[in-house]
């Protein structure tokens, strides 16, 4: 876990306060939006336009903003409390639907997960017995297991290699396994060393069935002690929604060089996702059509085996939070 250096500076940030009331300045003093991110587009974009934009500023706080390889290691440090918000995959969404954490928005549906392969595999079926690296409980793991039953096998039926995300491009690359669940763009950086990779799956291939959501996620302490700072960090989330909605190029820009990342690979991702605004997700929320989508994930992960009895979404699901910020 890194924290990013480049946050706002402190001059900046008290002038903002200062105009404000004392409830707002109480958020701002209060260290409480310490806010985790998996340094993608998806996940980083919106931060990366809430700084440019100066929307953190508009409600006078000034985040601390922590990066992370995936949705479940932001989950345990919630749990340890030293973070209150959180970036997170599909594949980690168990983790709320076992009441770790709360989902207080979604962010976009993306389509840049795969199972990939070395040369000389054709399909899933021919995975069987071999070794397969995942970082586990992540949209990694769960494209990988639909991916395994859809061809009628099972996730005992491969030699599973849990390993990080980034562990998984050099394993690759060094041919230590022969397949991967994994996303883009570390699959770009996989194919810089193996260009003749195999794709055997990916997310659009599940898609209208299984919607591979991104979600904003809170410790479940910050939601029941101080749900107003829940709808500060939403209003600033929801405007760089919108933003990123209408000026995605100027996105891509902004999130490029907040990660220090390749432009193309940034590009490529940010252009394998559906963008929503934040009208829509509220109409989404409203309708019960968000809800739908995390009951879908109850019934993937129940039949995975991530967990036995899953909350309603319902109860995991800060649906009037989202609508009401």
């Amino acid at each position: 876990m890194l924290t990013r250096r480049h946050l706002f500076k402190t001059a900046a940030a008290l002038a903002a306060v200062s105009a404000l009331p004392l409830g707002r300045q109480a958020f701002a003093q209060s260290g409480e939006l310490t806010i985790g991110y998996i340094a993608d587009f998806p996940n980083a974009s919106v931060l990366a336009i809430a700084e440019d934009q100066k929307y953190w500023e508009a409600e006078g706080v000034a985040p601390s903003l922590k990066v992370f390889t995936n949705g479940p290691l932001q989950i345990q440090a919630m749990g340890a409390g030293s973070l209150n918000f959180g970036t997170i995959g599909p594949g980690a969404l168990w983790l709320p639907a076992s009441g770790k954490a709360k989902v207080i928005g979604v962010n976009d549906i993306g389509f840049s997960d795969r199972v990939i392969a070395q040369a000389g595999f054709g399909s899933i079926a021919d995975l069987k017995g071999k070794k397969v690296g995942v970082p586990q409980g992540t949209s990694g793991d769960m494209i990988l297991r639909l991916a395994l039953a859809k061809a009628g096998l099972s996730i005992d039926d491969i030699s599973v290699v849990p390993l990080d995300p980034s562990v998984i491009v050099t394993a690759f690359t060094s041919k230590q396994i022969d397949a991967a669940g994994i996303w883009y763009p570390l699959i770009d950086a996989i194919k810089q060393h193996v260009p003749d990779l195999k794709e055997l799956a990916a997310s659009q291939d599940f898609y209208p069935a299984h919607s591979f959501i991104n979600a904003f996620v809170a410790r479940n302490e910050i939601v029941e002690t101080n749900p107003e700072v829940v709808k500060t960090f939403l209003r600033v989330i929801k405007k760089a929604i919108d933003y990123r909605a209408a000026n995605l190029e100027r996105s891509i820009e902004l999130t490029t060089a907040f990660l220090n990342a390749p432009a193309a690979a940034t590009a490529n991702v940010a252009h394998s996702r559906k963008l929503l605004t934040s009208q829509e997700l509220d109409a989404l929320t409203k309708d019960g059509t968000v809800n739908g989508w995390l009951d879908d994930f109850n019934k993937i992960f129940v039949e995975f085996g991530k967990v036995e009895k899953p909350l309603p979404p319902a109860e995991y699901y800060t649906a009037d939070l989202f609508t009401g910020a």
